[in-house]
């Protein structure tokens, strides 16, 4: 508790100290890395009203209930404060090329990578970025509106998954109390922000149902190519906004959704696991994250193969160490 405490302190600290404050994610972001960043913004903005505080990235048309992304000039926020949130690789990070900061501070929940500065707060025993913005503001004199609690509130929901995932704790559900009981949020309406689908969404999962591969050693897995996005009138991150709707396939223990990236010339991967360690797996491939969730980046049907190669590995491995616990 003394660690974490401190940790607010210092942050609290560096971003009372600039007066230009920057605020990243990675890329292709889910509710989590959207709502942290902009809670953590409207939170610094609604303290600081003199500060000049952004939040950046490339905008997601789904999420634009959470609030809207700032386009910025660089030269504006030359020796900012940048702050990145929900991502542990530098080269994942949106919005900041060619951005002159004075000094990068993390928050996250992923296990710690490459983003090196002079503070990095990681926990990842947290279930999401959300939760610890959430523990931040609470736990200093940052400022909270019912806006801004709500957003807190739905990437906590859905980086646990409606807390089903091991992350939760009863840490997790003590923040979410004090979140809902400070804020009055009427959480049960927000929740449509986040389930509501429209019928492409819904014909879409219904392709995926009915095209999943699924080995002999429990591996299940899809490549969607673009023609397919196009088809269903979804975008590429629809199957990662989907695939914890697969939790529950008794044949499956790890599911990856591999789906085909046109304007950048590459593959979107997500992975999901049920046991098997699947985070050294990802970062082998341009991506890493959680033991059971995390995501990935692959360039060719040559790479695409071998990935899934590897994930069937992990699975056998799995199931062999699980066989012998048990003799």
């Amino acid at each position: 508790m003394t660690i974490i405490n401190n940790n607010i302190k210092r942050i609290y600290t560096k971003i009372k100290k600039y007066d230009k404050i920057v605020i990243a994610r990675h890329v292709g972001p889910d509710p989590d890395a959207i709502a942290s960043e902009i809670a953590l913004r409207d939170s610094i903005r609604l303290t600081f009203p003199h500060k000049s505080c952004a939040a950046v990235g490339l905008s997601v048309s789904k999420f634009k209930y959470y609030g809207i992304l700032d386009k910025i000039d660089n030269e504006d926020y030359a020796n900012c404060l940048l702050i990145v949130v929900d991502v542990p690789n530098l080269h994942r990070v949106d919005g900041i090329d060619n951005l002159k900061y004075a000094e990068i501070l993390k928050i996250d929940h992923h296990p710690k990578e490459d983003i090196d500065g002079k503070f990095d707060w990681t926990d990842d025993t947290a279930c999401s970025t959300c939760q610890m913005i959430t523990e931040l503001i609470l736990k200093s004199p940052l400022k909270m509106d019912t806006k801004i609690a709500g957003n807190l509130y739905l990437g906590i929901v859905s980086d646990s998954d409606r807390f089903l995932l091991p992350y939760t704790t009863p840490k997790t559900f003590k923040i979410v109390e004090e979140l809902i009981t400070k804020s009055k949020i009427d959480f049960p309406k927000l929740y449509n922000y986040l389930y509501d689908r429209s019928i492409d969404e819904v014909r879409f999962q219904g392709f995926i149902a009915m095209n999943l591969k699924v080995t002999e050693n429990g591996l299940g897995y899809l490549v969607i190519p673009s023609s397919i996005v196009k088809k269903y009138n979804v975008d590429i991150a629809t199957p990662s906004n989907l695939i914890n709707n697969f939790n529950f396939i008794k044949e499956v223990i790890v599911w990856t959704f591999i789906t085909e990236d046109i304007k950048n010339k590459s593959y979107k991967v997500s992975i999901r696991s049920h046991g098997p360690i699947i985070n050294s797996t990802a970062s082998k491939y341009n991506g890493g994250g959680h033991k059971y969730a995390s995501g990935a980046r692959l360039t060719s049907e040559e790479e695409i193969n071998k990935f899934i190669h590897d994930l069937d590995l992990v699975c056998l491995e799995y199931k062999r160490a699980s066989i012998s616990n048990i003799d």
